[in-house]
This record gives C-alpha cells, structure tokens and sequence, in this order.
C-alpha cells in the first residue's frame, strides 16, 4: 500500500508536468538550446531532468509547437528551439486557462 508520501510524489509529478509544458513553451518565445532552457527555467525555481526535458521538445515539435535548428556554437553543435507560429499560439490559450484555472484555484485554497 503507498505510504502518505508515495502519493503525495505521484501527485506532485502529475502536477508539475502540465505546468511544465506551459513553462517550457513561454521560455521558448526566445530562441534557446536545450542546456540553456533548463538553465533559465532553473534559475526562476523550474528544475526539470533532461530525461524529461529533451523528450517533451521533441513531443512538441512533433506536434507542430516548436521548430528546432542544429548550430554549431562555441565549437559544439547545438539543437536550438523556438515557438513556431502555432506554438505562439497556443501558448496565449494555455496562458489564459492557467490565469482562469489559478484564479479558481486561489478562490478555492
């Protein structure tokens, strides 16, 4: 049976990783490698293992969310990330149904 804890992480991870997708594609509207994305998501209080970052980019771009480009930057080649035209898009209507959930929430809690 799963301890207090247990259930708690579960919970936890199953809410983190919707708000996730919507933080990665805000950090996208400018154009990012993937080392950099979780540096800037980081550096706002967002740790995501790149087992999970660099699977969710490729989700997204599959969907039609982002376009990627290979570079070679500082003698490196870099994949480089950024919202494409339908991202943009849909990242205004995930905005604007967090600020609608969160509101409720925040009535709520």
């Amino acid at each position: 049976m799963p301890t207090d804890t247990d259930i708690f992480e579960s919970l936890r991870q199953e809410l983190r990783r919707g708000t996730l997708i919507l933080a990665v594609l805000a950090q996208l509207r400018v154009e990012r490698y993937g080392y950099s994305l979780r540096q800037a998501l980081a550096e706002v209080g967002l740790e995501i293992d790149e087992g999970a970052l660099y699977p969710m980019l490729r989700r997204l771009e599959g969907q039609g969310l982002l376009t990627s480009e290979w570079r070679e930057e500082e003698k490196r080649k870099k994949r480089f990330y950024r919202l494409s035209t339908e991202g943009e898009a849909v990242l205004e209507r995930l905005a604007a149904e967090w600020r609608a959930i969160n509101d409720t929430l925040q009535n709520l809690i």
